[in-house]
């Protein structure tokens, strides 16, 4: 890279010094024959000062040419018609062409003088010509000299052209590689510090450098190491969540199987000759298999929850005759742990899986009766907040500790183990509720307080942003 750098910044500064020179040369040349026009106007003013247009004009201009300046000079005399009177270089007038479209003689007849540059055929060489109009305004005076442009300077101008060139050159070097150091010594740091890191270590450190585009790129890559090692210790996390729900899947699967194999052995033996305890023994089977049934579906649940491969049916669910519905079905429960249910709900409409919504709502009342003492109580209160549905659960039993505040949503986590097991929870009643809030893109907040109870807090946005991008 530097070396391309540098290749390319002395190409372009080559080449604008090429063009520069260049420049300054025809520069150079515009200058000289502009200064040449206005030395010779001063010579054609002072032969027009000396000349007495009544005696022979030929004599005078020849004597004056003499006097005042060199025989590289040539005058002519021309009267208003274009005819040649007298000329100082040419011999036989009576044989020299018309002047009068002579480019000089006609800007000199317009604007009383005026120049042209071009190749004379009668002196076989490059000429400039400058014509003013005499001060009788009867006639025409042209000075000529041979014009050859700087190339007579050539060969004094072009060395210092080149020495200039050439220190310029020099110093164009140094300063193209003092830059091309200054870009890619940082590139180079960034470059060190990343081929240090290694998985486990992602800690880099940048200098601030002049370029901004070099503090963006190291800004950049501390930025996406920050993402990367939050992405590990997700996975990371993740790894072992996976690993912990596996082994309480099995451990939940394995109590189950144990004892619906032990009660099978024990019948298939004939161990049991009772009827009646044979009957208890069914019925015991028979629950065992209930639960089993039910935490394998809440483990579907929870993954195609998490998936977002749920088949879901959505349809326009009105609120307060589905908690009825759930009152209903959860009152023998209420009954059987004295607990009180009071509701209070608006009437909304919301568009959402009945299935999700009945199933949401169910965990968290049942988990306020099941968690409460006897003569308590659970409110529900739903109601339009803004663009969302807001539920509120609340109960007055047994509340849970800060540190179970923190896991209570975790799979298999139960807060009371054992009237977890009592109840026939599976432990991951709360996990569905937060995975059914997420699919919606809602929030749960949990305030509680141990011993005095808890409030789950729900709040369902009417429009999901997901279900608005697949409509669009």
């Amino acid at each position: 890279m530097k070396k391309a750098l540098i290749i390319r910044f002395l190409s372009v500064i080559m080449i604008a010094l090429t063009l520069s020179g260049t420049i300054s040369y025809y520069f150079m040349a515009d200058n000289l024959l502009k200064s040449n026009i206005e030395s010779m106007k001063m010579v054609l003013k002072a032969v027009d000062h000396e000349m007495n247009y009544d005696k022979n004009l030929g004599d005078q201009a020849t004597e004056i040419v003499e006097s005042i300046t060199n025989d590289k000079i040539r005058i002519t005399i021309i009267d208003l018609s274009g005819k040649v009177l007298a000329d100082t270089q040419a011999e036989g007038i009576l044989t020299m062409d018309n002047h009068v479209n002579r480019e000089e003689v006609l800007m000199a007849l317009a604007d009383d003088y005026g120049y042209s540059v071009r190749y004379s055929n009668t002196l076989g060489k490059s000429m400039i010509y400058v014509a003013c109009l005499s001060s009788d305004g009867k006639n025409i005076i042209r000075m000529a000299e041979e014009f050859t442009g700087l190339e007579e300077y050539f060969a004094t101008i072009v060395p210092f052209l080149l020495a200039g060139i050439a220190v310029a050159f020099l110093f164009a070097i140094l300063l193209t590689y003092r830059f091309a150091n200054s870009i890619t010594r940082p590139l180079h740091e960034i470059s060190d510090q990343m081929s240090r890191a290694s998985k486990d270590e992602l800690d880099f450190t940048f200098n601030q450098y002049k370029y901004e585009e070099l503090n963006i790129i190291s800004d950049t890559t501390l930025k996406l190491t920050a993402e990367i090692r939050e992405y590990l210790k997700k996975n990371e996390f993740e790894k072992n969540i996976r690993q912990e729900f596996f082994s309480n899947a099995s451990h939940e699967l394995k109590t189950p199987i144990t004892s619906i194999r032990g009660y099978a052995e024990l019948l298939d033996q004939g161990f049991v000759k009772d009827e009646e305890t044979q009957k208890d023994f069914i019925t015991r089977i028979l629950k065992e298999t209930e639960n089993m049934t039910g935490l394998i579906n809440d483990i579907l649940m929870i993954s195609r929850l998490e998936t977002k491969d749920a088949e879901v049916t959505f349809s326009r669910v009105r609120i307060n005759p589905l908690l009825n519905e759930i009152f209903d079905s959860l009152q023998p429960i209420a009954t059987e742990y004295q607990v009180t249910l009071h509701q209070e709900c608006e009437p909304v409409i919301i568009e959402a899986s009945i299935k999700q919504l009945r199933e949401l709502l169910t965990n968290l009342i049942s988990n306020g009766i099941k968690y409460n003492h006897p003569g308590g109580d659970v409110w529900v209160t739903i109601a339009r907040k803004a663009e969302n549905l807001e539920i509120v659960i609340k109960d007055n039993g047994m509340g849970i500790s800060r540190e179970d505040q923190i896991r209570v949503f975790g799979r298999f986590y139960r807060v009371d183990k054992g009237r977890s097991k009592r109840s026939g929870g599976t432990g991951l009643g709360l996990s569905i509720v937060k995975h059914i809030v997420e699919y919606y893109e809602g929030e749960i907040k949990l305030e509680s307080t141990l011993g005095k109870g808890s409030c789950f807090t729900i709040v369902i946005p009417f429009e999901r942003k997901q279900q608005e991008a697949q409509e669009s």
